[in-house]
């Protein structure tokens, strides 16, 4: 019975994480540049911006979700502020042989940005709390149900970034200097356009 509730949050997670923003850019960005860990660990940190959100709407914190709904002003401004500060970054960032392989440090810095940045989106929570409705899930859940269900939206986000991820692997060493100047180029206006529509939306 439980794993019902593992393959409903499987298919939740992966939906949500479909729509190609800014963080599925940075994802496909940082594969082709450094290589699949670093943009599987983009991936970590939106699923897990995921999750938490997830598991506010899953457990019926209803006290926190409100709390993010106040404060959705100041989210959104530091949203906007650090999209446009990675998207020039993105835009600036130097040519490098995308064949070259990379060490494992920053992975750490690069999953705390994505997650911060997901998180800084505050309408998330209240699509998973419609999305939960649509599957029928909008009646108090057992604690086991919800960790259950909270898993698979992990696992179900993950799913998509991965799968992301190996695709723009199949490109990646085809990409000379000159192909790689370019996705920086254009995963960074990408970026910096996410980032003044955040601070539009708040008008």
């Amino acid at each position: 019975m439980e794993l019902i509730f593992l393959f409903k949050g499987l298919v939740i997670g992966f939906a949500m994480a479909v729509p190609i923003g800014p963080i599925g850019v940075m994802c496909i960005r940082k594969t082709l540049a450094e290589g699949h860990s670093r943009g599987l660990i983009i991936g970590l940190g939106a699923a897990s911006a995921d999750a938490l959100y997830g598991g506010i709407a899953a457990f019926g914190l209803t006290f926190i979700s409100d709390v993010i709904a106040s404060q959705h002003v100041w989210l959104r401004l530091i949203g906007g502020g650090l999209l446009l500060f990675l998207g020039i970054r993105t835009f600036r960032a130097r040519r490098k042989d995308p064949v070259v392989p990379y060490d494992n440090k920053g992975l750490l810095g690069s999953y705390i940005s994505s997650f911060l940045l997901a998180l800084t989106n505050p309408v998330t929570i209240f699509a998973f709390v419609a999305v939960f409705a649509a599957f029928g899930l909008g009646h108090k859940l057992s604690l086991l149900s919800a960790g259950i269900l909270v898993v698979g939206v992990f696992a179900g986000s993950c799913l998509w970034f991965l799968t992301i991820g190996y695709v723009a692997t199949l490109f990646r060493k085809k990409l000379d200097a000159g192909g790689l100047r370019w996705v920086n180029r254009i995963s960074g206006v990408l970026i910096i356009l996410s980032g003044i529509a955040a601070f539009v939306s708040l008008i």
